[in-house]
C-alpha cells in the first residue's frame, strides 16, 4: 500500500491521508488550549499530531507526508506571526522526528496544478469535484483547512503519478 499525506498547518488546518489514491481519512489539526494571560490560546498539539502521524505511518508500504510552505503574509501581526511560525515549527519537527520523507509545496504551486479557483470557497468546492464521495467532509465553511490538505495530497499524487 501507498500512503500520501497532506498537511495544511496552521490552528485550523487539517491532515488529509490517501491510501492507494483515495482519500482515506482527513483529521482537522489537533489543538490544546494553554492559558495567555486572562485568555486560553489554541496551539497545536505535538502529542496529537504525532499521534495522528504514527498511527498513519506505522504501515506497509511507502509514505510520505507533503507539507504547505508557509510564510509571512502582508498585514499579519507580529504575535498572530509567531504563533503561526510556532505551528509551522511543531509540524515540522513532528514529521522530522518519525523520518519519513516529505516534501514542501507552496499554496501558488498546488494552487495552480490542482486547478483550484480563486476566492474564500474554492479549495472546498474543488476538493467536492476531485472526491464527491468525501464531500461531506468540505461543506462547512470552517473546513477549509481540510479541503487544502487533500489538495495539497492531491497535487503530489499527480504530479508524481
Amino acid at each position: 500500500m501507498n500512503y500520501v499525506i497532506g498537511i495544511d498547518p496552521g490552528i485550523s488546518g487539517a491532515i488529509a491521508i490517501f491510501e492507494d489514491g483515495r482519500l482515506d481519512t482527513i483529521h482537522d489539526m489537533p489543538t490544546l488550549k494553554i492559558a495567555s494571560g486572562k485568555t486560553m490560546k489554541s496551539h497545536i498539539s505535538a502529542i496529537g499530531l504525532t499521534r495522528i502521524l504514527e498511527t498513519s505511518t506505522l504501515v506497509h508500504g511507502s509514505v510520505h507526508i507533503v507539507i504547505e510552505k508557509v510564510g509571512a503574509m502582508p498585514g499579519q501581526g507580529v504575535t498572530s506571526m509567531f504563533n503561526f511560525g510556532r505551528s509551522a515549527g511543531i509540524i515540522e519537527g513532528v514529521v522530522a522526528a518519525l523520518q519519513r520523507p516529505y516534501t514542501y509545496v507552496t499554496p501558488a504551486t498546488w494552487t495552480k496544478a490542482v486547478g483550484r479557483a480563486a476566492g474564500k470557497d474554492a479549495s472546498r468546492m474543488r476538493a467536492m469535484e476531485l472526491f464527491p464521495s468525501k464531500a461531506d467532509l468540505f461543506k462547512r465553511a470552517k473546513d477549509d483547512g481540510r479541503a487544502d490538505a487533500a489538495l495539497i495530497a492531491y497535487w503530489y499524487m499527480t504530479k508524481n503519478a
